[in-house]
C-alpha cells in the first residue's frame, strides 16, 4: 500500500542535483560522516561497529540485501539537506505541488445523491498552502492518517469543490489509497 510520507519524500528526491552514491563502501563512508562517527552509523543501521569499519577500508563490497536496503534509505534520508530544503520551500510558496493517486473516494453529500465510495484516479495540482501544510506536518512527526487528511482536505478544496464553486457541503473521505505519487 502506498504512504503519502513515501511520496513526499520521493517527490523530494527528484530535485536532487547529483545521484546518490552507488557502491555500499562510498555509501557507507558518507554516513559516517553525517552521523560523526562509526558507532552511530552502526547503531542507525542495527550493525556492529566493526562491520561499518570494514565497509569504510573496503573489505566487504557486497552487503545482503537487507542491509542494502537500509544503507541506501538512510543515505537517501540525508543527501542533499539543502537541495530537499530548498525544493519544499518552493513548492510551499509559490509552485505547489502535483498528486496523483489512485485510491477509494467517498463522500457526505446532500440526500438524494449517491455517497457510495468509488475508486477513481486522479492527477491534480494542489495550490502551495496545501503543499506547505503537507510538509510541515511531515516534518513535525505527523502519522500517515494525519498527512492522508491533509491530502483529502486539498483534493476536496481544489478537485471536488473546485476552489468553492460548486458542492459545499460535500465532505471527502481518502481511502484504499492504491497509488500516491507527488511532484515538485
Amino acid at each position: 500500500m502506498a504512504t503519502v510520507g513515501d511520496g513526499l519524500n520521493q517527490a523530494a528526491q527528484k530535485a536532487f542535483t547529483r545521484p546518490i552514491p552507488k557502491t555500499a563502501p562510498v555509501q557507507m563512508r558518507y554516513l559516517v560522516k553525517q552521523l560523526k562517527g562509526t558507532k552511530a552509523a552502526a547503531a542507525a543501521l542495527g550493525i556492529s561497529q566493526r562491520t561499518v569499519e570494514r565497509y569504510i577500508k573496503g573489505q566487504i563490497r557486497k552487503p545482503r540485501a537487507e542491509l542494502a536496503g537500509r544503507l541506501a534509505g538512510e543515505v537517501a534520508r540525508r543527501w542533499q539537506p539543502q537541495v530537499r530544503a530548498k525544493a519544499k520551500k518552493t513548492a510551499a510558496t509559490s509552485t505547489g505541488l502535483v498528486i496523483d493517486t489512485r485510491a477509494r473516494f467517498g463522500y457526505t453529500a446532500a440526500p438524494g445523491t449517491t455517497d457510495d465510495a468509488r475508486l477513481r484516479h486522479l492527477t491534480v495540482a494542489l495550490p502551495p498552502q496545501y503543499a506547505g501544510r503537507l510538509f510541515a506536518a511531515q516534518e513535525a512527526g505527523a502519522t500517515e492518517q494525519q498527512l492522508r487528511d491533509i491530502a483529502a482536505e486539498a483534493l476536496q478544496d481544489v478537485y471536488f469543490r473546485d476552489g468553492g464553486r460548486r458542492a459545499g457541503g460535500l465532505l471527502v473521505e481518502f481511502t484504499d489509497v492504491e497509488q500516491v505519487a507527488f511532484d515538485l
